[in-house]
């Protein structure tokens, strides 16, 4: 199968020297092609350019005129928890009345909830349920997803999580990235017993995951009120003694400490990060760790926003990822999540598109493929409708703006 997409009024993010990510200054820098056109052949992309410079004879099995209208890399999400059971729309009734995340979570709500909810579900249900978000996102214009266990919180359950995640893998277009997060809080039966539960997760849980090769990366709750960083350092540990690289929850309640143990593991990514100093700035400066913002979760919860500025000033990246999950950030649309980078984080548009692109892709792993518009990555597309400048994207923050989303050489 191989696709034309002609008269494009800009290809956006578009080179074969696209880097692994940018930051500090080069994260307002954006590679913009116009009046363009891509050929897509099989799952890659084959060729990009000016229409002026287009070569004679080219074909495709499908031809597609993209007048007016703008193309770029299909948004990598970088931080879910898409597969759960149920919603906590009840929770969000206390959310109204004034109860805090944590309050919510000592009274057995929060996460606890969610883990009963998804201890009753079957795996098919499971199944059913995330693929219908699964498809929301797609549509959404999502071509790459890292989505993580963690609402089991016992050995059978997290592994259930685990293979719907795999399963939707193989069944879906969607690049998929799977997470291990049995740290995702202290189930209910081991309250009164944390060492137990922390016992469990290293000496039962990871090797399970592992013999199964369900996950790519671990990742633990460390924050205020969930694991400490004595207690995240052991699960990491574990995890990577089994070949799991780490990616955190880090910094979202208070200065945990999160961020920096995340950087002396080489973690992948930290993520929400509301709670950042100087001391955090420093530590991630230098290191290979993505520093992820989930703008949908602090807005949802009324939180104070990172200093993306700070942090962006002082040379750093910024990756940006939905959180969808019940609780938190109930919606996976990374278009809305570039206005809220915008609006809420005072982020400009070419830095947004970076931060849900290249920056994203490769909190994921997935740079060398994934991310730009380069010959030989992953055909992952969106086409806009007709819009007049790629700054319209995140502006119109309440407007669909995808005409049509190709994932692998397929149009969706």
């Amino acid at each position: 199968m191989s696709i034309l997409i002609k008269n494009i009024r800009g290809i956006i993010q578009a080179g074969d020297d696209v880097p692994q990510f940018r930051a500090g200054a080069e994260m307002s820098v954006l590679s913009v092609i116009e009046n363009g056109w891509i050929l897509t052949e099989d799952e890659k992309i084959a060729g990009y350019g000016r229409m002026v410079q287009m070569p004679s004879g080219v074909t495709a099995d499908e031809v597609i005129d993209a007048s007016g209208r703008f193309v770029l890399p299909s948004f990598c999400d970088s931080h879910t928890h898409i597969v759960y059971a149920g919603s906590r729309e009840l929770e969000y009734m206390d959310k109204i009345r004034g109860l805090s995340y944590e309050e919510i979570a000592r009274r057995g709500g929060g996460i606890l909830n969610s883990a009963e909810l998804l201890r009753e579900t079957s795996e098919d249900e499971l199944y059913r349920q995330s693929m219908e978000r699964i498809n929301e996102i797609i549509g959404f214009g999502t071509g790459a997803v890292e989505i993580k266990s963690g609402y089991g919180l016992d050995t059978e359950s997290e592994l259930k999580m685990l293979r719907v995640i795999r399963r939707i893998s193989e069944s879906s277009p969607i690049e998929v990235k799977p997470t291990f997060l049995g740290a995702h809080a202290i189930p209910a039966e081991y309250r009164n017993n944390r060492e137990g539960y922390i016992d469990l997760i290293i000496n039962e849980m990871i090797p399970r995951v592992a013999s199964e090769d369900l996950a790519d990366y671990i990742d633990v709750f460390c924050d205020k009120g969930f694991f400490t960083v004595d207690e995240t350092e052991q699960i990491l540990m574990a995890g990577i003694k089994y070949g799991l690289r780490p990616k955190l929850h880090a910094n979202e309640l208070g200065f945990s400490g999160g961020i920096q143990t995340g950087v002396k593991y080489n973690a992948l990514s930290v993520d929400h990060l509301e709670f950042t100093g100087d001391d955090e700035i420093e530590a991630l400066l230098g290191s290979d760790t993505m520093p992820t913002l989930l703008p949908g979760a602090a807005f949802f919860l009324g939180m104070t926003d990172p200093p993306v500025r700070k942090m962006i000033n002082a040379g750093l990246p910024v990756a940006l990822a939905s959180d969808y999950n019940p609780g938190s950030s109930p919606q996976g649309n990374m278009k809305l999540i570039m206005s809220f980078g915008c609006i809420k984080l005072r982020m400009l548009p070419a830095e947004v598109i970076n931060a849900v692109t290249i920056n994203s892709a490769y909190a994921m792993g997935i740079s060398d493929t994934h991310g730009s518009i380069t010959r030989g990555k992953v055909a992952n597309l969106i086409i806009t409708k007709e819009i007049p400048s790629y700054e319209f994207l995140p502006y119109a923050y309440g407007s669909n703006l995808v005409e049509r989303v190709v994932l692998k050489g397929e149009v969706s």
